[in-house]
């Protein structure tokens, strides 16, 4: 008999007392997903005679596309949760991987996706079990205890951030309701045709910018939004999330490296010892948006995404062109 018993949880009103320790499958995540319209929660939790011992949230996005026209929802976690110091993790995660696999299985999610696992290997014949295949994926972090982050930087990325800084642009955060949908609007903008790439309604950044351990950053010239960012805090790291700005319009402003840099900084105040950016893509040999990133002193580090999808057929098909 399995000693272990797992819950699937769509009301934070039915959720028991959580373990804390992690942002990306808290309580806070689990409600701001709940505010938001397009977005649904799951919290997965592993009890142990009554105790629970480990949880994973999922966020659950419901997509709608005008071209083509298109109506999906596909799932994605962050990471491989969070777990009760001692508990077994080998032991624990499986059991919510196919829990919340076979739960997807019965619904309209057209894919899962998991990403940010903190080790590159971590759960692989698990993920392989359930039918996930996974991805080679590039991720880039700055370590901010060591050194200065003005000592990392390269000295053409400070020469800009002078630069705009001369020109009266400035980072901070979000303050108002204005300020925030003009930003959603900018980002919807840059990522409108990129079909796979979720984008949050003005609901989700309103409640990111009220959260206790995240911000909305957003850079500005004059009373015009021209770039900003999301970073979430959660065991001593920052990520950076969200990215976004006008840079074909406002190109010698480079609104993307000022609000890069005061995330960074903002970051170090914090105490954090890492700032991580996410989404930075696949491995090909060039990739702009890694190399912007590797210009602040950043390390670039290779690791897995793993993704399943509802089609038998196209799983299979994906499979075989993603095999590694």
């Amino acid at each position: 008999m399995n000693e272990y018993e797992i819950s699937i949880y769509k009301n934070s009103k039915d959720l028991p007392t959580l373990l804390q320790g992690n942002f990306f499958h808290s309580l806070e995540l689990f409600k701001i997903t709940e505010r938001v319209p397009s977005d649904t929660p799951l919290m997965v939790i592993a009890t142990k005679h009554g105790e629970i011992v480990g949880q994973l949230f999922l966020a659950l996005h419901h997509h709608r596309t005008f071209f083509p026209p298109f109506i999906y929802t596909h799932a994605h976690a962050h990471g491989e949760g969070l777990y009760n110091p001692g508990a077994d993790i080998n032991a624990i995660f499986p059991l919510m991987l196919h829990a919340v696999t076979r739960y997807l299985r019965h619904t309209t999610c057209l894919y899962i996706e998991f990403s940010d696992i903190t080790k590159k290997m971590f759960g692989y014949r698990h993920f392989r079990k359930e039918g996930f295949f996974p991805v080679a994926w590039q991720e880039v972090y700055n370590s901010l205890h060591s050194k200065q982050p003005e000592e990392r930087i390269s000295e053409k990325t400070m020469a800009q951030i002078q630069h705009e800084r001369a020109k009266n642009v400035d980072c901070h955060e979000a303050r108002n309701e204005e300020e925030i949908k003009k930003f959603q609007q900018l980002y919807k903008n840059y990522y409108r045709l990129k079909l796979r790439r979720y984008v949050p309604p003005k609901e989700y950044f309103e409640e990111i910018n009220k959260a206790e351990h995240a911000k909305l950053f957003v850079t500005t010239k004059g009373k015009k939004v021209i770039g900003g960012c999301t970073c979430m805090f959660t065991n001593d790291n920052a990520y950076l999330w969200h990215l976004a700005s006008r840079r074909r319009r406002y190109a010698l402003l480079h609104p993307d490296t000022l609000t890069v840099w005061h995330a960074i900084k903002y970051a170090q105040q914090q105490g954090c010892r890492h700032i991580r950016f996410m989404d930075v893509g696949l491995p090909w040999k060039k990739n702009p948006l890694r190399e912007f990133f590797l210009c602040f002193g950043g390390k670039p580090e290779a690791k897995l995404r793993w993704f399943r999808v509802s089609s038998k057929i196209f799983n299979k098909i994906l499979k075989w062109i993603y095999k590694q």
